[in-house]
């Protein structure tokens, strides 16, 4: 059985870790660091969706919204709702939202969104050039409210997240983090280059990071003011959150803990885990054991052998589908986004996580991730699922 959160929280190692967690997140995923945030875990849909609204009820100059699952159902109207009501009072409020995860909204709900002044650009609508437009999608999940504090995280505008779908018997499991303080602005930041991204005005090519200087790769978790969060952008071919899993792995002294919704890492990604493994940390995977696309799910089952073999742990969640894109390595640093360990996730789509050094936060996802394992299934060598996927 998992050892109690108490006592892992008492075991946890406090040997001190110098710039090593900022200066990396530089170096490796061309992130910022900042420090003096206050991060507070959001778990599931219906918090979630709670917090953004007071957020949005709160706002007194500008909101940013930026989601891939964008429905005209309950909770998008519920969303709508909130944010004509802020453009009524004189906010500028711009929504962001992705061709193909927006199918199916309904033009009306679009047209009162406009009609209210709220200004909305679709990233990538399908036409002739590169893949026909159809790659890379806008995946992320991103609300910035007067650029000092935002959410981010899995959770997509849609009643799935609620329960209430004709598909779906109960809500989908995810999570999402509430950011206030100066890494607020670096998420405003994100946005807004998405934004121009979805006008076409952006210039392709690395002048944004050959013109940028480090900020924040000096700060040291044992004197910088908690919590130290850096804003990862996936980008298309930058394997950024990749290198920063690689980049955990290889800091980790007692364990990787990952949730993850489509499974389908590649071979240096499985590697930095089993090593990790071998190596006598605690590597533990939770996937869905029902997802909305059944084939992942017999993907994901093929890893299960070479991964058990070698020491990694691995759960199936027994709820409707687990959702959430989350990781926590030797309970401080934290990850929560919108990128799942796949080709699209770490390659080709736009993603956006964020990726904290907190022992507080830490234990708090360590608590919630062991709350979950309560709710799954471990897979072993003896399960039908392993041989099923592996036949002989």
């Amino acid at each position: 059985m998992p050892a109690g959160p108490t006592s892992l929280v008492e075991r946890r190692r406090e040997t001190p870790i110098g710039p090593a967690f900022a200066r990396g997140l530089w170096r490796i995923a061309a992130a910022d660091v900042s420090s003096g945030n206050q991060v507070l875990l959001l778990h599931d849909g219906p918090a979630t969706f709670d917090a953004m609204c007071q957020a949005i009820a709160d706002a007194r100059e500008t909101i940013v919204l930026e989601a891939y699952i964008f429905r005209s159902d309950e909770v998008g109207r519920r969303i709508g709702d909130a944010l004509i009501a802020a453009a009524a009072r004189g906010v500028s409020v711009r929504l962001l939202t992705d061709w193909i995860g927006m199918r199916g909204i309904k033009s009306s709900f679009l047209a009162s969104l406009r009609k209210a002044g709220i200004e909305h650009r679709v990233f990538s609508r399908p036409g002739f050039r590169a893949w026909l437009g159809l790659i890379p999608r806008d995946h992320r999940k991103l609300l910035v409210i007067d650029s000092a504090f935002g959410i981010t995280g899995g959770v997509g505008i849609g009643n799935e997240w609620i329960g209430k779908t004709k598909r779906h018997r109960g809500h989908w499991r995810d999570t999402a983090v509430r950011i206030e303080g100066p890494a607020a602005l670096d998420m405003q930041q994100a946005f807004d280059t998405m934004w121009e991204r979805a006008h076409k005005r952006e210039r392709r090519g690395s002048h944004r990071l050959t013109r940028r200087a480090a900020r924040g790769a000096h700060l040291d978790p044992a004197t910088a003011a908690p919590a130290l969060v850096g804003i990862v952008e996936g980008e298309p071919l930058r394997l950024r959150v990749a290198r920063a899993l690689q980049m955990q792995a290889i800091s980790a002294e007692r364990s990787i803990w990952i949730a993850t919704a489509y499974f389908a890492p590649s071979w240096s990604e499985v590697e930095a885990l089993m090593g990790a493994a071998r190596d006598g940390v605690d590597v533990r995977i939770l996937v869905p054991s029902r997802n909305d696309h059944r084939w992942v799910t017999f993907i994901t089952r093929r890893y299960y052998r070479r991964l058990l073999t070698n020491g990694v742990r691995i759960w199936e969640w027994k709820g409707t589908m687990m959702h959430a894109k989350t990781s926590v390595v030797d309970g401080r640093w934290v990850r929560v986004g919108s990128t799942d360990f796949n080709p699209l996730g770490v390659a080709i789509n736009f993603e956006l996580d964020a990726v904290i050094e907190d022992p507080a936060l830490g234990a708090q996802a360590e608590t919630m991730f062991l709350d979950d394992l309560e709710r799954s299934i471990e897979i072993t060598m003896r399960s039908r699922k392993v041989a099923r996927a592996h036949p002989r």
